[in-house]
């Protein structure tokens, strides 16, 4: 099968994608962004997390987090290329929300076919991924969690939307292979204890499981999250894209206002060349990750190669953009008040989560090389 032209990138994904700028700048400017994330600038604050819960029932009645479940499931089941222009506004706007946590649980759940879990999620349920050990690996199966005699035992590290999730697709070992469960934030023996991170805009913690009841909603738990994660991938580094817009816009703006030596700074070789390379960087990134979207629905056999491009690619932009934009805000670009610093930690926060440049070049290496890798 052969991708269609555009991505597959069509009128209503175009549609989707306008809606969610409208949503997002309507909702909450930088300027209101700053204030309910950065109220406090001491070092040794406690985690927050802060984010418009009110905004998700917003998002909830737009159908947004149908858009990961299947149409025969009672989802939307829009191609990816569209959930990737959604998730790339949110990440233009550095928007603090669950819907990518929530958006990647469905997609783990569509490949497990667990019905009644995606009922929850067209819902409106906050889910999110406890998936990772506490090395931090992104490897599909390697978990400190295990299940036996019906209970699940053990840590789940890096667990995003911690505090807002409202149920978590836990992977376990079970003795005989990876099983996936789905259980309630409330649930006897669960405990979430909070990360303090430098990523202002996102909530991360540790899942502790201790005797916790639990039924599997697949025993191939291994099988859906290798068939999910090129999803996953996909839309993290959407929303890397998205910051690096915001990243390159706000920084041109910048340099085309400020003046030095009676020129804009923009004027100098030393600025403007940086700042043509971030664009090419993220005009690279985003045609992978469009490829990498329209490949898990045209051309599953290659979604997770490209998958593994596009993540690597946006990392790689998402440091580059980063230190480019706060070198070129100059002075003020190291202050608090000044509103680069939001994306710099997102990005910076992205760079690393699911895997980061090097990691996922490694994997790639190994699906074209092999052994040889």
């Amino acid at each position: 099968m052969t991708q269609p032209n555009d991505y597959g990138f069509g009128e209503e994904a175009a549609l989707l994608k306008e809606q969610a700028r409208k949503f997002f700048a309507d909702t909450l400017p930088v300027d209101a962004l700053h204030a309910l994330v950065a109220d406090d600038p001491t070092p040794d604050r406690q985690p927050s997390g802060a984010w418009l819960e009110e905004s998700w029932q917003a998002m909830v009645d737009l159908g947004w987090t149908m858009l990961s479940v299947p149409e025969a499931a009672g989802g939307l089941g829009l191609p990816v290329a569209a959930v990737a222009g959604l998730v790339e506004e949110q990440g233009k706007a550095a928007f603090p929300s669950p819907l990518l946590s929530t958006l990647c649980a469905g997609y783990v759940l569509g490949a497990a076919q667990a019905q009644a879990a995606l009922d929850e999620i067209v819902a409106g349920t906050i889910a999110t991924l406890a998936i990772t050990n506490a090395q931090g690996s992104w490897q599909a199966g390697d978990s400190d969690v295990t299940y036996a005699d019906g209970k699940l035992n053990g840590t789940a590290s890096y667990v995003q939307d911690a505090r807002r999730a409202q149920r978590f697709l836990v992977s376990a070992n079970t003795g005989g292979g990876i099983g996936l469960f789905w259980i309630a934030a409330d649930t006897a023996g669960v405990t979430v204890e909070a990360d303090a991170i430098i990523d202002l805009t996102r909530d991360q913690g540790r899942l502790v499981l201790q005797d916790v009841a639990a039924t599997p909603v697949t025993d191939n738990g291994l099988a859906a999250l290798n068939q999910a994660m090129p999803a996953v991938w996909t839309l993290l580094a959407a929303d890397m894209v998205g910051a690096g817009e915001w990243q390159l816009q706000t920084t041109v703006d910048y340099v085309t206002q400020r003046q030095q030596f009676d020129k804009p700074l923009g004027f100098f070789q030393a600025v403007k060349h940086p700042l043509v390379d971030v664009m090419l960087q993220i005009d690279e990134a985003k045609s992978l990750v469009y490829n990498a979207a329209c490949a898990i629905d045209a051309e599953p056999e290659k979604a997770a190669q490209f998958a593994h491009m596009a993540k690597a690619s946006a990392s790689g932009m998402a440091g580059y953009a980063s230190g480019r934009s706060v070198q070129c805000h100059g002075g003020i670009g190291f202050t608090w008040e000044c509103y680069v610093h939001l994306y710099f930690k997102r990005q910076k926060h992205s760079q690393m989560l699911f895997g980061d440049g090097s990691w996922h070049r490694a994997r790639l290496a190994d699906i074209l090389v092999g052994a040889a890798a």
